[in-house]
């Protein structure tokens, strides 16, 4: 049994065209495909705009959420000094005493998981890890963490739709409440005080920020940290690849990225009638970023259906590119770290048990993007399979 198969399913349209026209919920969205039209395009803000409330994500989310997120669904120079004031939260990523403690997090749940028998990875490992994780980086309490993890792998997508976007809000208002009764040191309280262009922040602007922070950064960790484990399940040489070295860690860090590519595309709106390769797309329509077609673009990768450990350079898109490269960066990357680090520290193997794939099952394109389920047993240092 394999449980991980990188795929491409935009081969062929990315040679032939450059371009994927795909029908999403009725609505006719070309989606650009080669790498340096991607990039191109992520740059170019003006002709490709995120000022596009509700509709930067693909499917677009009126029905899940009342309020635009931000910085994300703006241009600059708008977009420029709202990233300002949430970026010194995103980049203690980047802070020595925070790695450690987010290693301790990643370390904790790996040895949790070597005890048991068997572990559902999806909800019973990567779910908690990207939660108190979270909860660490918006400098919130780890019992915040427990709730988040009820919500699921999706805030907005899993379960009952729109009742679980109302929950998040619900939840949002209450901690900005909170914050701004007493304020403290905590991500919640860093809005509730902060100012934009000398005003205060509006509850909405507040909570445009908190939504984008529950939700953006969520199932894209998760199934990056499930398909990391899968891979190791398939290739347990991988595991001796980064004993062997330690110092290639970020290499892979950056190549399962590319790889898992969690988030296929986002979209963007086009503020005037424009010829995206060969397609006419009118003012106040969409097009999409695809990620996952740059990624596997065999002009800007070598082999890119192998995973090279090793691979450098590696210039992925998986995290965006441009203004609105991904704030979540920092973090993403220190979580995904962490977790090749307690791999190569804690685990001689994994057996894969079962795996149910998710799937996203457009007109136009098949594309595996995680995991439903994963159950494996993970086998530490000293212990014999079961």
């Amino acid at each position: 049994m394999s449980a991980f198969c990188p795929h491409d399913p935009f081969a062929a349209a990315r040679e032939k065209d450059g371009v994927l026209v795909n029908d999403f919920n009725g609505e006719s969205i070309p989606m650009i495909l080669r790498h340096a039209d991607v990039r191109e395009a992520a740059k170019d803000w003006e002709t490709f705009s995120s000022d596009a409330p509700f509709r930067v994500p693909i499917p677009s989310e009126e029905n899940v959420r009342s309020v635009r997120q931000l910085p994300i669904e703006t241009d600059p120079p708008e977009h420029t000094d709202y990233r300002a004031i949430v970026e010194p939260f995103f980049k203690r990523a980047l802070k020595p005493d925070f790695i450690a403690r987010v290693e301790a997090i990643v370390d904790q749940a790996m040895a949790d998981a070597i005890s048991r028998e068997s572990i559902e990875i999806v909800h019973d490992f990567a779910l908690p890890i990207q939660s108190r994780s979270l909860a660490c980086l918006l400098n919130l309490p780890d019992s915040e963490a427990d709730v988040w993890t009820g919500w699921g792998t999706h805030v907005f997508r899993e379960g009952d739709g729109g009742k679980k976007g109302t929950e998040l809000e619900n939840y949002i208002h209450r901690q900005l409440d909170r914050a701004s009764a007493v304020p403290g040191e905590d991500f919640f309280s860093a809005l509730a005080t902060a100012s934009y262009r000398g005003r205060p922040l509006t509850r909405e602007e507040m909570a445009g920020f908190a939504n984008l922070t529950f939700a953006g950064g969520r199932d894209t960790i998760i199934q990056s940290i499930a398909g990391i484990v899968a891979y190791f399940a398939d290739h347990p040489e991988g595991l001796d690849f980064l004993r062997e070295d330690p110092k290639r860690i970020p290499l892979a860090a950056e190549e399962f990225a590319r790889v898992i590519t969690p988030l296929t595309h986002i979209g963007r709106k086009c503020p005037a009638a424009t010829d995206v390769h060969g397609v006419n797309v009118s003012a106040g329509e969409r097009i999409s970023l695809c990620w996952a077609a740059a990624n596997f673009d065999p002009a800007a990768f070598d082999a890119p259906g192998e995973v090279r450990l090793d691979r450098k350079p590696n210039p992925h898109l998986a995290y965006g590119a441009g203004a609105h490269f991904c704030l979540g960066a920092p973090h993403a990357r220190l979580v995904i770290r962490s977790l090749l680090k307690a791999l190569g520290a804690q685990v001689a193997s994994i057996r894969l048990i079962e795996a149910r794939e998710q799937t996203e099952n457009e007109p136009a394109y098949q594309r595996s993007n995680g995991y439903l389920t994963l159950n494996v047993r993970i086998v530490g240092h000293g212990f014999s399979p079961i």
